[in-house]
């Protein structure tokens, strides 16, 4: 098979909605983090969360406004941006032939809290029949699908926050059984009391009420993370049928991707490295690179004190000390579940492209985890090959290696 290439993306994060307002403010580190709007939160041990505010009825038709989580329809405008980005027509596709893969944690927490409290209030006649499907895990894939008249073989898949990344591989596997495109990656969220008693209920949530003392991934003074919510959809294409077609630009390539399953942290609060540090080593192996190779890391940066040293072993450990660059941009809009790994691999395009590396915000890294983490300011730099890496609950770990255009 030829390279996979990555023509498109679309791109909704707490600090920008769309690609270049979102880049905009990453390089001038404007983060999007702050108290919650969407319900009342004081009741909770943590308040703070990266927020995507926006008015469906300026994007999307009426008639889907009803029947979608807010989720989904931030993976409507993903989906829709990420097309036109890539002046991907559908219908000038091969009928079965351009598919779907998304990755999600919740599925639609929002509107089947809405629901929920509609049946307790008012009784089940008043409870929605689009509830049916509408909090489904699969309903992004499935309502992406339906607008665009995408026929070709899809799928959800499901592997917490590591699932995003995980969407990109399954997306590879799709276009090897000759699918001429893909629109693949996660936007997730789920900021509703409903899912917002699940986040809490993990003790990882950072209970801090200041955005700029919160979520310090690295730093000997993190206490948690902050949730947020969006993502990036990407369009990935075989190379022959991208060529053929005459897609305008080429972001760049999906050049690897490994999966590893490791065990939860043991009784005593450890974390080993050993998982990621193995999803790592595939990784480069399966895009044939060497740990040289890797211009800088877009690190999972959990912001749990055991969490980030294994992290920061399992990088030292293939990489050296302090030898690769590490990118933090999530910390300017929480941790997305999902929709991490894709919104950290169009924001690595986003560098590759301009020759930068995007900042972290409020951490200052333990000198003794030895990473050299980019903070302050965007630093210059010439991209060619990109590591990005993420974590899900349980034990997932996921790295994909992303290459410039060639």
């Amino acid at each position: 098979m030829s390279a996979v290439l990555i023509t498109g993306f679309g791109i909704v994060a707490p600090n920008g909605l769309g690609t270049e307002d979102y880049w905009k403010a990453v390089l001038a580190g404007e983060s999007g983090i702050g108290r919650i709007t969407r319900f009342e939160p004081d009741r909770y041990p943590a308040t703070l969360a990266g927020e995507v505010d926006f008015d469906p009825a300026g994007h999307l038709p009426s008639r889907l406004i009803p029947q979608t989580d807010h989720s989904t329809r931030l993976s409507l405008v993903a989906a829709g941006e990420a097309l036109e980005d890539a002046d991907l027509d559908p219908s000038r596709q091969p009928m079965f032939g351009v598919g779907v893969v998304t990755a999600n944690t919740a599925g639609g927490f929002a509107f089947g809290h809405k629901e929920l409290d509609n049946l307790w209030r008012h009784g089940p006649e008043h409870v929605s029949a689009y509830q049916s499907f509408a909090w489904f895990y699969a309903v992004n894939t499935g309502q992406i699908s339906i607008r665009h008249g995408l026929r070709g073989a899809s799928s959800v898949v499901v592997s917490d926050a590591a699932g995003g990344l995980d969407a990109l591989a399954q997306a590879r596997r799709l276009l090897r059984d000759e699918l001429s495109a893909v629109i693949a990656g996660a936007v997730d969220g789920s900021l509703c009391p409903w899912g917002w008693i699940a986040e809490t209920a993990s003790g990882e949530l950072s209970p801090a009420e200041d955005p700029a003392l919160a979520y310090r991934p690295f730093d000997p003074r993190a206490d948690g993370y902050v949730p947020g919510e969006g993502g990036a959809l990407l369009v990935l294409e075989e190379e022959a049928s991208a060529r053929k077609r005459g897609a305008p630009r080429v972001h760049g390539q999906l050049l690897g991707h490994a999966a590893t399953f490791g065990p939860r942290p043991d009784g005593s609060g450890t974390v080993s490295p050993e998982p990621l540090r193995r999803a790592i080593t595939l990784a480069l192996a399966d895009a044939e690179v060497e740990p040289g190779d890797i211009d800088v890391v877009f690190a999972d940066g959990a912001g749990l004190p055991a969490h980030d040293a294994a992290e920061a072993a399992a990088i030292t450990s293939v990489f050296g000390r302090a030898a690769v660059p590490v990118a933090l941009p999530k910390t300017l809009t929480g941790r997305l579940g999902a929709g991490a790994g894709p919104l950290d691999t169009a924001t690595a395009l986003l560098a590759i492209r301009d020759g930068v590396i995007p900042p972290a915000v409020h951490t200052r890294p333990a000198p003794s985890h030895g990473l050299d983490i980019v903070t302050g300011q965007p630093r210059e730099a010439g991209l060619r090959v990109v590591l990005v890496l993420s974590r899900g609950r349980g034990g997932f770990h996921s790295a994909a290696v992303i290459g410039a255009p060639r």
